[in-house]
């Protein structure tokens, strides 16, 4: 563990796709709309394209632009990969190896630098980051309260519950669930019912729900930093 407490926020998602870059861009410009100075970190992502030879990391860069940070590209994200895969797996298929204490390190830098810090995974908290670790080790090893972004609609009860079984039999604290509707189609009865279900089953709070194209993020914002 971390000596030294940081106050801030880890993302992780119920799966794939479900808008973590969104929410964290969103909470990282709303933190600086507030005049808090915001760092962000994308501590290794996958999927990146070329750019004139070099890995273009492009949700780590919407993060540094929502958050307004000058922060070296090496600290916000300490690992780039061109294949979409989990981040162990394209690390091994370009013969790396990605090293925790190497993004503990960039953390604990930006964190000096910081006066709140928004930490975005990949994919969902048990996907594996090193050959035997898991975003949900390195979450702990941040020792950051994690918030969990799930999708609405048929399935995600099943996912959001076990995201917290797994966080829960970490000791990790779970600040609480956005409901990300990345779609503009009119909710149906699904995504009508789910979160209530999700926060009574659980019982952890859904803080939020987030409209399609929603860029108001204050509300959630004020609810993290009245964590204690």
């Amino acid at each position: 563990m971390m000596s030294m407490k940081i106050q801030g926020i880890f993302i992780t998602g119920t799966d794939t796709g479900v808008g973590k870059t969104y929410v964290g861009a969103g909470l990282a410009a709303a933190l600086r709309e507030q005049g808090i100075d915001v760092g962000v970190m994308k501590p290794a992502e996958t999927g990146c394209m070329f750019r004139n030879g070099v890995l273009v990391p492009r949700d780590a860069l919407k993060l540094i632009q929502a958050g307004g940070v000058d922060d070296p590209l090496a600290l916000v994200n300490p690992y780039r990969f061109r294949d979409a895969l989990a981040p162990a797996v394209a690390a091994a298929r370009t013969g790396k190896r990605i090293e925790i204490r190497r993004i503990v390190s960039a953390f604990r830098t930006l964190a000096r630098k910081h006066a709140y810090m928004v930490v975005e995974g990949a994919g969902g908290i048990m996907v594996p980051l090193t050959t035997n670790r898991y975003y949900l080790d390195l979450a702990r090893v941040l020792d950051l309260p994690v918030l969990v972004v799930a999708r609405p609609g048929l399935g995600t009860i099943n996912h959001s519950l076990l995201t917290v079984m797994a966080l829960r039999s970490r000791g990790l604290r779970i600040a609480g669930i956005v409901i990300n509707h990345h779609s503009k189609k009119v909710p149906g009865l699904a995504e009508r019912t789910v979160p209530p279900v999700i926060e009574r089953l659980s019982g952890v709070p859904v803080i939020g729900q987030v409209k399609f194209g929603q860029n108001d993020f204050r509300n959630i914002m004020r609810y993290l930093l009245m964590l204690k």
